[in-house]
């Protein structure tokens, strides 16, 4: 284990920068609804399946206003391709009747108002907080949970433990990058069943390979 961890965890960073310049969120959105529409749906699913849904969805129903009127069960046959679409379709109506009642039908910026938002957990609010509005979050989907655990950064099994001990060690700057980095390093190199660690950039810095 190294001593630092915070010099540790930036040349962990620095080293997948170089290897994923432009990691970032790969959902397709244009307003900040849309995108918290877009990772709502995204939990359990693939960012491809969907994107595949929004594509279609967001040409009639893109506001909350649309999806507040829709009939629950015309959201369920609208967004049915990806995974628990009856429970997304109640909570993304509610979300949106919300966002009318109380926010004047816009995305709120700060966690404590997202947090009770109907189905936004802490990774769906640090997600919109960093990417709709450039505010420091560090969401942790499996993606982080696995790379971060592996290369030793936390040794968390819960994923709300998991970012706040990686907020502890990652600077808040780096936080929204951090995120992306380890999602496209856990996609690319670090997967779940199959690692490439002969060719993983991290080689001399992964505790897990250390450790063997």
């Amino acid at each position: 284990m190294y001593k630092d961890k915070k010099k540790w965890v930036i040349k962990i960073l620095k080293l997948l920068y170089s290897s994923y310049p432009d990691a970032g969120t790969m959902l397709e959105y244009s307003t900040p609804f849309e995108l918290l529409i877009a990772v709502v749906l995204s939990a359990q699913s693939t960012d491809a399946q969907v994107n595949r849904v929004t594509t279609e969805l967001f040409k009639t129903h893109n506001t909350p206003s649309q999806f507040a009127s829709m009939d629950e069960t015309e959201l369920q046959e609208l967004i049915h391709g990806v995974g628990l679409y009856k429970s997304k379709a109640k909570n993304i109506k509610n979300l949106s009747r919300i966002l009318l009642e109380n926010f004047a039908g816009e995305v709120p910026s700060d966690f404590a108002s997202l947090i009770k938002l109907p189905g936004v957990g802490r990774k769906t609010a640090n997600v919109i907080m960093s990417v709709a509005f450039d505010l420091p979050g560090l969401g942790v989907d499996t993606h982080v949970q696995r790379v971060s655990n592996r290369l030793g950064l936390v040794a968390e099994n819960n994923p709300d433990k998991t970012e706040k001990a990686l907020k502890t060690i990652i600077p808040i700057d780096y936080w929204s990058k951090a995120h992306h980095l380890l999602i496209f390093h856990g996609r690319k190199v670090c997967k779940s069943r199959k690692p490439n660690c002969p060719e993983c950039i991290l080689n001399n810095l992964c505790q897990k390979i250390l450790d063997e």
